[in-house]
């Protein structure tokens, strides 16, 4: 169906409901005559191309039980006359539009609402203290605006919230200790705003939650010991904060925990070993803050870890044997002070999808048995001391399409050979996106098959020994892909001397 709604259905005087969402190409502005139809209590226009604003004659709607406006082109700001009318509302969805300006503080009238999504629009200024006041409401959904401005203590007052998400705005202030009242919570995500200070220790007083969502915040201070109290607690994303002090060995009775992610912090002292009763945990990510591990603790083994990243950790020594054995998918260990040679049980990791050793200081070849990597697609090992030839990655094993490679990175080695004339035609390397493998001292021509290879975008192979001339290719590689390769020839370098 397309086109435009009639102003002739607002002569429908007896209509209860009226569901016209999801016809795609619906179009143009809600006529003011549907203010008529006083006795609809079910309005969904939503996901179509609807353009305007509400109509003022909704405040005459007074029985609208569900209205549901999402996913159009609506704008303008929300008529406080009409949310004050609509007393008998349950669920008001609005989101994925354009409407701006603030959140009227009318909204505090429905005390009766269940469901309010404002997600994805251009709202802005504080949230409404009165929005405190609606104690039914179990979904509240303002992220992704321009809303700015403390959480208000009143928030404290929605006993019966479910979901809280304010993701994605320009809120800023402490998280108030009145968080602890909403003791129906289960899922509050914050992220990507500007909240301060520290978190408040009534926090693990939330008897149900199951997701706490943090991350790119400026929160500070030490990480509340009352955390560990969340039995329910299945998430924890707290990366790129201002975090201090020591992990709480609290956190160790956090008994359904399946994701830790404390990544680019500033956390240091030992990781507490209470972390290995944690059976369900399948991501670990404590990335980036000054914790001086020397070693990865021995009781990681214990863990049924599937990612695992402790890069920038200050992580020494030899890779330690019993990941042999773990089912870890992504590992990431890079920015640290790892050395050694690459074992050969490296092979033995046959779940690995993505790896990322680079920055280390690892001196050996690669060993013949990282061909067992049937799973790997994205592999790092940039800026270390590895030598020898390449055969070993580009031949691996893999399994179609799991398993061919999307990305590589061996810049900054000490690499040599020739680069396989055959690695056009590697399974393995079929749906490679980036290859970079400048800074080694790799030797004679580059095949034609790589460059043909039909979904490469990024090759460097700058800095090396080639030689001969650069193979025809359809992408547009910039002359630095492969610059300082003093007898390499062909566009996009100077062409050739054939004399």
């Amino acid at each position: 169906m397309s086109g435009t709604l009639s102003p002739f259905l607002g002569n429908l005087s007896s209509l209860q409901l009226l569901d016209l969402s999801n016809l795609k190409d619906l179009k143009g502005p809600i006529p003011p005559e549907f203010g008529k139809l006083s006795k609809l209590t079910h309005l969904f226009l939503d996901t179509n191309k609807l353009k305007g604003s509400i109509p003022i004659t909704f405040r005459n709607l007074f029985r609208l039980e569900k209205l549901y406006l999402d996913d159009n082109d609506m704008s303008g700001a929300v008529p406080y006359s009409v949310i004050e009318a609509l007393s008998s509302l349950l669920e008001l969805g609005l989101s994925g539009n354009r409407f701006s300006g603030p959140i009227p503080n009318s909204i505090g009238k429905l005390v009766l609402l269940t469901k309010l999504d404002l997600q994805g629009n251009n709202f802005s200024g504080i949230i409404p203290t009165s929005l405190g006041k609606l104690k039914s409401l179990t979904y509240l959904d303002l992220s992704q605006n321009q809303i700015s401005g403390r959480l208000p203590q009143s928030i404290g007052g929605l006993s019966q919230l479910v979901l809280l998400y304010l993701n994605h705005n320009k809120i800023t202030g402490a998280i108030p200790a009145s968080i602890s009242r909403l003791s129906s919570l289960r899922f509050f995500q914050l992220s990507e705003n500007k909240f301060g200070g520290i978190l408040p220790a009534s926090l693990g007083q939330l008897p149900k939650i199951e997701r706490l969502i943090f991350e790119n915040n400026k929160l500070s201070g030490k990480l509340p010991a009352t955390i560990g109290h969340l039995a329910t607690l299945t998430d924890i994303f707290f990366s790129n904060n201002r975090f201090s002090g020591k992990i709480p060995s609290s956190f160790g009775n956090l008994r359904n925990l399946q994701a830790l992610d404390l990544s680019r912090n500033r956390l240091s002292g030992q990781i507490p070993p209470q972390l290995a009763k944690l059976q369900g945990l399948q991501i670990l990510d404590l990335s980036s803050n000054p914790l001086g591990l020397v070693t990865i603790p021995s009781w990681f083994s214990k863990l049924k870890l599937f990612r695992l990243l402790l890069a920038k950790t200050g992580v020494k020594g030899s890779l330690p044997s019993w990941l042999s054995s773990s089912s870890i998918s992504l590992l990431d260990l890079s920015g640290n002070a790892l050395a050694g040679k690459l074992p050969h049980w490296i092979g033995n990791m046959t779940s690995l999808s993505f790896l990322n050793l680079s920055n280390n200081g690892f001196h050996s070849s690669i060993p013949i048995e990282f061909k067992n990597l049937s799973l790997l697609m994205d592999l790092d090992l940039h800026s270390n001391k590895f030598s020898g030839h390449l055969d070993s990655i580009f031949s691996k094993q893999s399994q179609d399409p799991l398993g061919q490679f999307n990305s590589i990175d061996l810049s900054d080695n000490m690499f040599t050979g020739p680069i396989d004339e055959h690695i056009g035609e590697r399974p393995a390397m079929a749906s490679i996106k980036s290859l970079v493998l400048s800074s080694n001292k790799l030797s004679g021509t580059i095949p034609k098959e790589l460059l043909s290879l039909k979904d490469l975008q990024v090759i460097d192979v700058s800095k090396n020994q080639l030689t001969g001339e650069i193979p025809p290719h359809k992408a547009n590689f910039p002359a630095s892909a492969f610059m300082d390769n003093p007898g390499l020839c062909g566009a996009p370098l100077p062409p050739c001397n054939h004399s």
